[in-house]
């Protein structure tokens, strides 16, 4: 389990300029649905984008503390609608 502050102050660390948003699916917090907006994310495919999200969250995905992840991630453009 880890905790929703805890996940995004992992991903702020990261990814300084990100705005997180994060649901727990099951209330068990190790099931969640995770928005990320970034400026990291420019330039890069989707795949990339999952690539850069698993390698910040390479930690507790190894170790059990999250069990399963529906991740979404936009640049600051595309979370503008433009």
């Amino acid at each position: 389990m880890i905790p929703p502050d805890a996940l995004t102050a992992l991903i702020q660390t990261h990814l300084s300029d990100a705005q997180v948003r994060i649901t727990d699916r099951t209330g068990t917090m190790d099931h969640y649905t995770v928005m990320v907006v970034s400026t990291a994310f420019e330039g890069k495919n989707p795949l990339d984008r999952r690539r850069l999200m698993h390698q910040v969250l390479q930690q507790p995905m190894a170790d059990g503390r999250i069990h399963a992840l529906d991740l979404k991630t936009q640049t600051p453009a595309e979370a503008a609608g433009g």
